[in-house]
């Protein structure tokens, strides 16, 4: 096994194991994302058809503003007990903590959209007219595109004062393009008019641009701290 390699593994494993201790993250998550679920059920007719047009758009915020919450706290224990110091001086690579820092978080969300898809789906009746195999794909490829750029903005923003206000900023513009893909797949999936080929291969391409690019940019924001 080699040096990086431990290190993702070694990381990652902290990272959980404190989750699951303190549960942090995915209660602020949870309360998040059930707050959404619950103020959009109240602004339209949950029942109505137009709702399964507009559901793939509701069930992406709710996942985007929740996921935040917990891209938020993805550095700042490390830089309470000076572990990026220790980083910065060890031999070890910047990009093991950073996947750490990644597939952690790809964990945290995936496992919010597991406990909070059954609520959509109960909430505005949501039943899917195409193939419901097809909503883990995009899951999976749009949870990877937040993540991946939310753990890379959240080491940019980590020593601004405000980087609760930070995070946000910089990280919604860049997802847009996701973000329409997400919700563009969800919805053509729960309405069954149009493939979902061209999205999902725009997801594919946009994974593989921004996590090289933050693979590659990211030891100079970890020195640059």
């Amino acid at each position: 096994m080699s040096l990086g390699s431990g290190i993702t593994r070694a990381t990652l494993a902290k990272d959980i194991r404190l989750e699951w201790r303190s549960k942090d993250a995915i209660n602020s998550m949870l309360f998040f994302a059930l707050l959404v679920v619950v103020i959009f059920s109240f602004s339209f007719d949950p029942t109505a058809e137009d709702s399964r047009r507009i559901a793939g758009g509701l069930i992406w915020v709710a996942f985007l503003f929740a996921a935040v919450v917990a891209l938020n706290q993805t550095w700042a224990r490390e830089l309470r007990n000076q572990v990026l110091d220790a980083f910065r001086v060890s031999p070890a690579p910047p990009n093991a903590l950073f996947l750490a820092k990644v597939l952690g978080n790809f964990i945290f969300v995936s496992l919010l959209e597991l406990l909070m898809t059954p609520l959509f789906l109960v909430f505005y009746n949501l039943h899917p007219l195409g193939p419901a195999w097809q909503l883990i794909p995009v899951a999976a490829l749009g949870t990877w595109a937040l993540v991946v750029n939310g753990t890379f903005f959240a080491a940019i923003s980590l020593r601004t004062r405000s980087r609760e206000i930070m995070l946000p900023l910089l990280l919604f513009p860049i997802s847009i393009p996701a973000l329409l893909a997400m919700v563009r797949a969800t919805s053509a999936i729960l309405t069954a008019e149009e493939p979902i080929r061209f999205w999902i291969a725009l997801l594919v391409a946009y994974d593989v641009v921004f996590t090289t690019v933050s693979l590659f940019l990211f030891e100079t924001v970890l020195q640059a701290e």
